[in-house]
């Protein structure tokens, strides 16, 4: 089945995510890793317009919400993805590509949906049992958010964080139902996000108005 075709818009971000073939990992250390990421979204950022707002990379994947003022995603993933790939597969000395075919987005197009898949992608190294906390995991934005280590990529600093750092903090470290950490899995996994609905009632798991 062919993919749908990508929705280029400029009202809300995008949640994305690609992920290495066969959930290999590179040859290289996780810093060199993240200074290629980093150095290469750096870029894009500068010549596409592209707005970060977090970015997190594991061992074999990387989740990223970002929007574009310009509606050109497509454009912007294209050029982070092929000269990020270009750089890894040299300095890994891999004889494949590193990506499993193209990346994955979803369209946040409620607040709480951007604020659930936020959440969702800073816990992620809780869930893998890689720190306690989502801020102290090295290779992520929030790391340098908070102010433990120097700023890889030009980060938006939402007005919600700015109000509250101390209590969106907290927020983000608090655990939640896997039942609601599933349903936000599946909605990311959808053109736009739609949270998974319980079995045999017409009722989404995590509605608009909920929050992990």
């Amino acid at each position: 089945m062919p993919r749908a075709k990508a929705i280029l818009q400029n009202e809300f971000p995008y949640s994305i995510t690609a992920r290495c073939i066969n959930r290999e990992w590179f040859n290289l250390p996780m810093i060199v890793v993240w200074e290629i990421f980093c150095g290469e979204l750096t870029k894009v950022c500068e010549k596409h317009n592209l707005l970060i707002h977090s970015f997190v990379l594991m061992s074999n994947h990387f989740h990223l919400i970002a929007s574009t003022p310009e509606s050109n995603i497509s454009e912007c993933m294209q050029r982070f993805m092929h000269a990020s790939s270009l750089k890894l597969t040299k300095q890994g000395n891999r004889i494949n590509g590193t990506f499993a075919g193209r990346h994955y987005k979803t369209i946040l197009h409620e607040y709480n949906y951007y604020l659930n898949a936020y959440k969702y992608i800073y816990q992620n190294p809780i869930r893998a049992g890689l720190c306690k906390n989502a801020e102290d995991y090295e290779f992520s934005t929030l790391n340098s958010l908070v102010g433990q280590s120097e700023a890889r990529v030009p980060l938006v600093r939402d007005a919600e964080y700015c109000s509250n750092p101390i209590g969106i903090l907290r927020w983000l470290n608090e655990r939640p139902q896997e039942l609601k950490v599933e349903a936000v899995r599946y909605a990311l996994k959808r053109q736009y996000f739609k949270p998974k609905k319980q079995n045999n009632k017409n009722k989404a798991i995590l509605g608009a108005n909920d929050l992990l």
